[in-house]
């Protein structure tokens, strides 16, 4: 029956309201039918019970109870008094309608009637009519007293009150018909606003864009739902910012370790090789992609937890083997001077080796990259924890792009002639931010750059 019930239900909420709002209007015109009605039918039976006591109080007018014994006067309109009215005398009966036999139903619930002795009002059911309307009017006299009973045929009264039942039933049905009609129509105008609202959601949201609805110049609850359409479309953009930070960075961080790739295979690929030169061609193969699934674990790790805990890197790091493989690993197509200056061995930074790796590789590519003899690689103990220094000799950050070196996809000069996407230093500083530690620039090195790297403790 449930299952039945939701699957009649109304898919849409325009449909439900309306269905509700049916509902509702047709319980109360039930009720108020059945008040109606049944406020009719007790004010017709009034209308009946008032006239047969005309009638009685007529009758009783052709009655003499001054004597000992009860006489019927006669009257020049003697046959209009006498139909349908049966006079008594205790429980005797002194006269009766022409029509009514003695021992008719109607008759005899006359009879019951008079020998109440009192003002009493009965219907009583026959078959011609079916349904008659009986009342008593005692007459007392100074020696007697007499009992007039009158009736009335109730079928002009029930054909009033059926008119009035059917008429309010058809009254009902264009009611409700109007009701349904109206309310679908209030409700579809004022559902407009949200349909329009949710296509232009879904709109915004699949591209994300940048318009908003706004809580001005709208009623109370489409400004609250403006506004938490405008807070969910504000997280997809963030969430798309984020997918394409990411993707961003997954590229360029990527690019060198599949260059790596790439020029191993066709170095190997370019002559024959020995055995000896196609083992070290795996070793570097299989370290460069050791290093593509660090590099994914890394990125996407710190994506899912949205660099908010420091759980992302949990361990210790030893700094001075970290940096030197870095260093190694250098593009060496510049003839460049790499001075790796750390003079404790033991020191360690509180991060894993990876994540140690992509803080401080996007720095020495930007240094390689624009140096023009040396580039310098120092860490030192701090009190709060690690600090590692990344030095060039080269033409340093411009002023003007000082406020920008941090944004991903801003570059200094794009036509350098140097490659890269902006996207290195954003990196490097969000992962140190996500163990708790920070990257920035010192701005009063000159000449060059120098970049700060600041770790917590292993």
């Amino acid at each position: 029956m449930n299952r039945l019930a939701r699957r009649l239900a109304p898919r849409t909420l325009r449909g439900r309201l309306s269905l509700v709002a049916l509902t509702t209007a047709a319980l109360l015109m039930t009720v108020l039918t059945v008040a109606f009605n049944t406020a009719m039918d007790r004010h017709l039976q009034h209308q009946a019970d008032d006239e047969l006591r005309n009638r009685a109080a007529a009758v009783a007018t052709t009655v003499d109870t001054s004597g000992p014994r009860v006489r019927v006067l006669e009257t020049v309109n003697d046959s209009l008094l006498d139909a349908n009215v049966w006079i008594y005398t205790g429980t005797r009966l002194l006269e009766k309608p022409p029509s009514a036999a003695a021992d008719s139903a109607l008759t005899q619930a006359a009879d019951r009637l008079a020998g109440r002795g009192r003002p009493v009002c009965a219907t009583v059911q026959t078959d011609n009519p079916r349904f008659v309307r009986l009342c008593s009017r005692p007459v007392s006299g100074l020696r007697s007293t007499a009992i007039v009973v009158t009736a009335v045929d109730l079928a002009p009264y029930r054909s009033s009150a059926g008119t009035l039942l059917a008429g309010s039933l058809i009254l009902d049905a264009v009611m409700l018909a109007c009701t349904y009609a109206l309310t679908r129509l209030a409700v579809g105008r004022a559902l407009r606003p949200v349909r329009t609202m949710t296509d232009q959601a879904t709109q915004w949201s699949a591209v994300g864009s940048g318009q908003r609805f706004g809580a001005e110049d709208q009623p109370a609850e489409l400004a609250r739902l403006g506004t938490s359409l405008d807070a969910l479309l504000d997280r997809i953009r963030t969430v798309l910012r984020h997918e394409q930070q990411l993707t961003g960075e997954l590229s360029h961080e990527l690019r060198t370790p599949l260059t790596r790739i790439v020029v191993e295979l066709d170095w190997w690929r370019a002559r024959p090789r020995s055995a000896a030169e196609t083992d070290a061609t795996h070793e570097v193969i299989a370290e460069a992609a050791q290093s593509i699934r660090t590099i994914c674990d890394t990125l996407l790790n710190d994506a899912r937890e949205g660099g908010q805990t420091t759980s992302t890197a949990v361990g210790a790091a030893a700094v001075a083997p970290v940096l030197r493989r870095l260093v190694e690993d250098l593009d060496a197509r510049k003839q460049l001077k790499t001075v790796v200056d750390v003079p404790d061995q033991e020191l360690e930074a509180g991060v894993a080796s990876a994540l140690l790796e992509r803080i401080v590789s996007p720095l020495l590519a930007n240094a390689v990259r624009y140096a023009d003899s040396t580039v310098t690689v120092s860490a030192r103990q701090l009190p709060s924890g690690v600090r590692i220094d990344v030095t060039d000799d080269g033409p340093g950050v411009p002023e003007e792009f000082l406020d920008h070196l941090f944004q991903p996809g801003r570059r200094a000069d794009s036509g350098d002639g140097h490659d890269g996407a902006g996207l290195g230093l954003p990196l490097a500083r969000r992962l140190a931010r996500a163990v708790g530690g920070e990257v920035s620039h010192d701005p009063e090195h000159t000449p060059g750059a120098r970049f700060l790297v600041d770790l917590p403790a292993g």
